[in-house]
């Protein structure tokens, strides 16, 4: 056999090898944590019944007062939070009978449930009661007024009715139900509702630092974030997603320094040039994209039940990683889950057409990935604009990416077993690429996860912060059921 032969036959024996061994990995393959991803081997206590038509009048009634968090906080009407705050009292006797409140920076309210065994760890369980505004102008474009609390439909309308008082009612549904009812928790459970997490979180963060330094170690902590898709791409059918960290937050400002002056005479480069330059700069050098963290733990976890090329291609990353990660990466969202996003979104140069600014400037915002950090993000931008002669730096103190959270903790068997739906539907970690109050709590549990069990399909996750919000009774009841077992499991 000649030269070329024998590399032919070599070739062929390599990929032959190749695919034999691809062909193992993908027959033998497991997802990551196995035998949790639906927490079936979890024994849930059952959920105590529920008025679920008084459920959805109480919601509705949430809705009507207006806690709307504006960007300038004196806009905000502070007498509608001490209303809703008494409602929830007159509401919800039995569940004020067995928790006392806390209230904490202005508006935040604390509730503790205590446990009858001191030694064990709490649970704590989030969900703030403040709301964006309704774009000014959009009213008539609702459904129903935004703030009238109407039950139609089968469903509750109103701005917060998803973002996020259907969370609180439904934990507050759920924690009057088991009081009633004799329930008496093994271990703490702690309600936290901040009043401004639309608006930065402060009141979050005071309740996590009140929480450290009564040196609370809480066994996890649960707050909003994901839900269950109902038309999951990857296998086309419901996924519930349960965020095991969410990114970081920041935002840049660039400026470039310029002289000024009239118009009809201008310099080689304006000031408006260098920053169309310093900003293009920074954002034609992107990020990579990786399949890592959480969102490829996502995808791991579910390869078993999708498609078969899909399993082949996570079940050999080490191979098929390009193709994994364009694949993830043909939509914004899952581009944004496998990296940190640079995200150019003010402008600001000259007060008049024709006058020259004496300096321009733009804002970039970033959601840092885990794996990344705000150091490494400023240095990125640093030294893309190296020699353009502008600053850069910080509007605000940025925060980094959550810790990655546990997918074979008890925490998380209990939270997936519940979301499962009786193990009807597949459970997935994930990657929440916005920001929630629980951030701040990293520092009073190793486990923080976020989750709402709110069955929608990626067109109905539109209105969260758009036009015609609203909660379906199914949602509200898969919500008050999801709390009550996930108290009366992790905490009997």
């Amino acid at each position: 056999m000649n030269v070329a032969g024998k590399i032919a036959l070599g070739l062929a024996g390599s990929v032959g090898a190749l695919a034999a061994v691809a062909a193992i990995r993908t027959a033998t393959y497991e997802a990551p944590g196995a035998g949790v991803g639906t927490g079936a081997e979890v024994h849930l206590a059952a959920a105590p019944p529920v008025d679920l038509q008084r459920a959805a009048s109480h919601l509705a009634e949430a809705v009507s007062f207006r806690t709307i968090s504006h960007q300038d906080a004196s806009e905000n009407d502070a007498a509608e939070w001490d209303r809703f705050h008494a409602w929830l009292t007159d509401t919800y006797p039995a569940a004020h009978a067995v928790m006392s409140r806390e209230i904490v920076a202005g508006n935040t309210l604390v509730y503790t449930w205590p446990g009858n065994d001191p030694t064990r760890n709490p649970i704590v369980l989030l969900a703030h009661h403040d709301v964006v505004p309704v774009t000014p102008g959009t009213e008539p474009d609702w459904k129903h007024p935004p703030f009238a609390g109407v039950v139609a439909d089968d469903a509750v309308w109103g701005r917060g009715t998803v973002d996020n008082k259907g969370s609180l009612i439904g934990l507050f549904e759920a924690i009057e139900a088991l009081a009633a009812s004799g329930f008496e928790p093994g271990r703490t459970v702690i309600i936290v509702s901040g009043h401004d997490e639309e608006a930065g979180g402060a009141g979050a963060a005071a309740a996590a630092q009140l929480l450290k330094s009564r040196n609370v170690q809480a066994e996890f902590v649960l707050d909003e974030g994901l839900l269950v898709v109902a038309d999951f791409p990857l296998l086309g059918r419901p996924v519930a997603l349960i965020g095991i960290a969410e990114k970081g937050y920041g935002t840049l400002r660039i400026t470039a320094p310029a002289k000024g002056g009239h118009s009809s005479t201008p310099p080689p480069q304006t000031g408006v040039e260098v920053l169309a330059k310093a900003l293009l700069a920074i954002t034609s050098n992107p990020f990579p994209m990786r399949f890592e963290g959480p969102a490829a733990d996502m995808v791991r976890t579910l390869a078993p039940d999708a498609a078969p090329a899909v399993r082949m291609a996570v079940a050999n990353e080490w191979l098929f990683e390009p193709l994994l990660v364009r694949q993830i990466a043909a939509t914004p969202a899952g581009a944004a889950s496998l990296h940190t996003t640079i995200a150019p979104t003010m402008l600001r140069g000259s007060p008049k057409e024709n006058v020259l600014p004496q300096d321009a400037a733009g804002w970039i915002n970033y959601r840092i990935a885990p794996g990344h950090s705000a150091e490494r993000v400023l240095q990125h931008a640093t030294d893309a604009t190296r020699g353009l002669g502008v600053d850069v730096e910080w509007v605000q103190p940025p925060y980094d990416p959550s810790p990655v959270s546990s997918i074979t903790s008890d925490g998380y068997r209990v939270l997936a077993a519940a979301a499962s739906n009786g193990g009807q539907l597949p459970v997935a970690p994930g990657l929440v690429n916005a920001t929630t109050d629980s951030r701040y709590f990293a520092t009073i549990a190793d486990d923080v996860y976020r989750f709402q069990p709110l069955v929608l399909s990626l067109r109905e996750i539109e209105m969260v912060h758009g036009t015609n919000e609203h909660l379906t009774l199914d949602n509200l009841r898969r919500m008050i059921e999801f709390y009550s077992q996930v108290i009366a499991t992790a905490a009997r």
